[in-house]
């Protein structure tokens, strides 16, 4: 099984395209996980420099929107075709809201399912805070209901929202959850924060050991059931994710450094990659009107 371990563009807006995937090629990584922008001509930018750079790419969709739970389902339809137009390994999606009904939430899933099945890209719900996924307990409901569905296993949102390290009492989710992740964000949360101040120093040890277990198990999982490739995305974040020292409001740290440090200590752990670019010729393009 191939692991791909992906830069994300979060926290780096402020550098100019072509400079960020260079960052990201000379750190070591193996792609990028971002959104697509609107503009046709961003897009194609986007996509040149990773052709350029040799980068994978996954699309990530945060823009749904909608009154009605029909209107936010036609939005997530136009936000996932966007994010489908560069081809990407897979999308990645913060899906639904927190507060959508039981049937409602199955209506979100089963939008990117046909979606899915349509063009032949799989779209991972992310267990996010403010979602549908955004706690093990909703997530179990979902589960029940849509078994197969797959997840980006973002933990650190399950950890924060249950205020419990170990998820204890959550026990079937989170193995379940474990056996449907075909993504990691490999951020690590604590029971009142979706981040750890530092992973670099050996307070945060206890919950590195708890999260590292966790992905382990990820991986033991997909590589039993034939996965060919898997996507790893270090993923701590800046402001207001990265902690701050009032009154200056300083950053305790380089979000940059730490997503490297979490790239490097995965690689050591996992293996590193052939680099080799995905074939994707069996994959049908999304084709719209839209784009």
């Amino acid at each position: 099984m191939k692991i791909f371990f992906l830069c994300p563009q979060w926290g780096q807006e402020h550098l100019p395209l072509e400079e960020f995937f260079s960052n990201v090629k000379s750190a070591g990584y193996d792609g990028v996980e971002t959104w697509m922008p609107v503009q046709e001509a961003e897009r194609k930018k986007l996509m040149r420099l990773a052709s350029e750079y040799k980068m994978q790419l996954v699309s990530h969709q945060h823009q749904a929107a909608g009154s009605s739970i029909n209107e936010f389902c036609r939005s997530f339809e136009y936000y996932l075709h966007l994010s489908a137009a560069c081809n990407p390994l897979h999308i990645n999606s913060h899906s639904g809201k927190d507060y959508f009904s039981p049937d409602e939430q199955l209506q979100v899933i089963d939008t990117a399912a046909n979606f899915s099945i349509k063009y032949n890209i799989a779209v991972l719900h992310e267990t996010h805070r403010g979602r549908i996924f955004f706690s093990p307990g909703n997530a179990a409901s979902i589960f029940a209901a849509r078994p197969d569905v797959s997840i980006t296993a973002d933990f650190s949102h399950w950890v924060c929202v249950a205020e419990n390290l170990q998820l204890t009492g959550f026990e079937a989710p989170l193995k379940k959850a474990i056996n449907n992740a075909a993504g990691i964000h490999a951020r690590v949360g604590f029971e009142e924060g979706p981040q750890i101040a530092d992973p670099r120093l050996p307070v945060w040890e206890k919950e590195m050991t708890v999260f590292l277990g966790w992905w382990d198990d990820i991986l033991q999982q997909a590589a039993a059931k034939g996965k060919e490739d898997f996507v790893i995305t270090p993923e701590f974040g800046p402001a207001p994710y990265m902690w701050h020292i009032p009154p200056a409001n300083q950053p305790v740290a380089s979000q940059w450094e730490i997503n490297k440090y979490m790239l490097q200590l995965l690689l050591k752990k996992y293996g590193a990659t052939n680099n080799s670019v995905k074939d994707d010729s069996a994959r049908v393009l999304v084709k719209s009107n839209v784009f």
